[in-house]
């Protein structure tokens, strides 16, 4: 019996007990005879589970803590069409609660579980490594944007609705940054985000229960304080996501939300070259249909980002950015990290994003969030050569597989490789065989030399060399 096997093997017997204890008309003997019967069927539910929970002990403990969920993949394992719809789902279950307390674990219990299922499809290769990291980008939007809405009736109720000059309503607008606003965010991912709302006035408190207005400003910043704690907060449920708002303008010093008006004044007049390399990736979370808010976001911080002529003078400013970066990760002694060593995923992250400003502001093909919609597009423009692209491409998909892997081990923001022997055996397994999109973005089956961990290092070893070694003949 392999290592791997074995504690599948482990990991069912310890949830049957659950089970048992759990639904009394199922026998522990019954269960047993299932495990015997079914764990060497890579196809039925019994061994995907054990599968899942041995890949991933986030998995095991969301099993351990809502057994309903446990009978159910006994029974029948989840599939990749189950992780959509997110904003319907939570917003039907959102319909039903009352207080901030039950908003809470509502959220917490909806993100553990749709977590849990995007880990188990990612384990069993039901998704590809693109597929994941855009579920759970719109898993992180749907619950950022249904909590909002939620605590955005609650505030209209206690301080009145916010208004603007003619009478219309307004509405808390949301920037998702960094990978969240390139559709690739990763397992265990902070969220970087930016408030705003469109102008200043005041609430108007008829039909609410507020004694008096009060201006937009000091609504929206409740509101964003409000947010914030709902999704950061750490309870017996655990949090929704870790959120960082010190991409905001003035950072950590600054308002917590800004009018549209302010924002614009603050990036034309200190809007430096590092926040215009964020801002490439800033997006508007949960984007309704034809609202004219949105365009005039859009249309203001554009031309901020994106210069009409070819922009050369970011260069100086982004190597020193690049400089400060390398000096941190020698400073900090960084070993075995995915992301921040040579040839790893910021380094590949930030030279598509170098193109992306210099030339963003002619090329409207760059004017995208994701990097893997923009490589193709700066190959196209002669910018890299089709071999750099291939290195760069295979790179960072391989790289991402790892990260997401580690990361769903235990739900923590990890990118250093793992000492312990059984995550190694994980990272072993998942790396082997996996699926991703081609260029063309057909599905296709990934396959390594990967037998040990001594092959799984070779094999990152090659991919971070070949990146880095691109990433130089770039920069020259």
């Amino acid at each position: 019996m392999t290592a791997l096997s074995a504690l599948i093997e482990q990991k069912l017997q310890s949830l049957g007990t659950i089970l048992c204890q759990s639904f009394p008309d199922i026998s522990l003997e019954k269960i047993h005879d299932a495990i015997q019967q079914n764990s060497n069927h890579p196809e039925l539910p019994v061994y995907q589970l054990g599968y899942a929970m041995a890949m991933s002990d986030f998995v095991e403990k969301v099993l351990q803590k809502y057994p309903h969920l446990l009978k159910q993949w006994w029974e029948k394992s989840p599939c990749f069409a189950d992780c959509s719809a997110y904003i319907e789902r939570l917003n039907k279950e959102l319909a039903n609660v009352h207080g901030e307390t039950a908003l809470y674990q509502t959220l917490r219990q909806f993100r553990n579980i749709e977590m849990a299922k995007l880990s188990f499809c990612q384990s069993l290769n039901l998704a590809t490594v693109e597929e994941i990291f855009v579920q759970l980008s719109q898993l992180a939007e749907s619950l950022i944007i249904a909590a909002r809405d939620w605590l955005y009736h609650q505030a209209c109720t206690e301080m009145g609705t916010p208004m603007d000059e003619q009478g219309n309503p307004q509405q808390l607008y949301i920037l998702g940054m960094g990978k969240l606003g390139g559709f690739e965010l990763n397992f265990s991912s902070d969220i970087d985000l930016i408030f705003t709302y469109p102008s200043q006035g005041e609430t108007s408190v008829e039909n609410t229960n507020a004694r008096r207005s009060v201006d937009n400003g000091k609504f929206f910043t409740r509101l964003g304080q409000r947010l914030i704690s709902a999704l950061d907060e750490f309870t017996s449920d655990g949090f929704v996501y870790r959120t960082d708002m010190r991409l905001r303008p003035f950072g950590d010093s600054g308002a917590l939300v800004l009018s549209f008006a302010a924002m614009e004044q603050y990036y034309q007049d200190q809007g430096r070259d590092w926040e215009r390399y964020a801002m490439i990736k800033g997006r508007v979370l949960g984007v309704q249909t034809k609202d004219p808010n949105v365009s005039k976001l859009q249309k203001m911080l554009r031309p901020f980002v994106y210069r009409r002529y070819i922009d050369f003078s970011v260069i100086q400013s982004l190597r020193e950015m690049k400089g400060k970066i390398e000096r941190e990760v020698r400073r900090r002694a960084l070993k075995d990290n995915i992301k921040l060593g040579a040839g790893g995923i910021r380094e590949v992250e930030f030279i598509v994003q170098v193109f992306q400003l210099i030339r963003g502001g002619r090329e409207i093909n760059l004017q995208q969030h994701s990097l893997l919609k923009i490589l193709p597009e700066i190959t196209k423009l002669g910018l890299i050569t089709e071999q750099q692209f291939h290195d760069l491409r295979e790179s960072y998909i391989f790289l991402r597989r790892v990260e997401n892997i580690l990361q769903a081990i235990n739900d923590q923001q990890t990118q250093t490789l793992p000492t312990d022997e059984i995550d190694q055996i994980r990272l072993v397994e998942a790396c082997k065989t996996f699926t991703c999109l081609n260029e063309n973005n057909q599905t296709i089956e990934k396959h390594y030399p990967i037998e040990n961990w001594d092959d799984f290092y070779r094999t990152l070893q090659q991919k971070t060399r070949k990146s880095a070694g691109s990433i130089y003949s770039i920069n020259r």
